[in-house]
């Protein structure tokens, strides 16, 4: 009964919410909490902020360096967004409204959907 609850918890995606109980604010290491998370497709990487004042993007990895919005290819403003990792790739995100300039951007690695990786990574972190 373990097995089977390990695989099918194993199976569900994961919200990672951008700066965990800080959120998504300036003078963050955003950096630092993505290179403390595995993301793989099928997980959301979610938003919080104070609607009105901060928004997201998602940019292109020149735009990321540059923090501009120039043909971005998302743009979310709830104030607690999320969004579809669906592919493997690398995104990049960031702050419109100059936060970028300070700190608001995070760039993260998805990893294909391997269900092995994921069932040996749950069953360490559950030992």
């Amino acid at each position: 009964a373990v097995t089977v609850f390990l695989l099918l918890s194993s199976a569900a995606s994961t919200d990672h919410i951008v700066g965990a109980n800080r959120g998504w604010n300036p003078g963050i290491n955003y950096t630092l909490w993505a290179d403390n998370q595995t993301f793989y497709v099928g997980d959301l990487i979610s938003f919080r902020y104070q609607k009105m004042q901060y928004n997201v993007f998602e940019v292109n990895q020149t735009s990321y360096g540059n923090c501009t919005t120039e043909g971005a290819f998302g743009n979310w403003t709830s104030g607690k967004d999320f969004v579809l990792l669906d592919k493997s790739k690398r995104y990049y995100f960031i702050s419109g409204n100059g936060g970028c300039f300070s700190g608001m951007k995070v760039s993260v690695f998805v990893l294909p959907l391997n269900s092995t990786t994921r069932s040996v990574s749950a069953a360490i972190h559950s030992a």
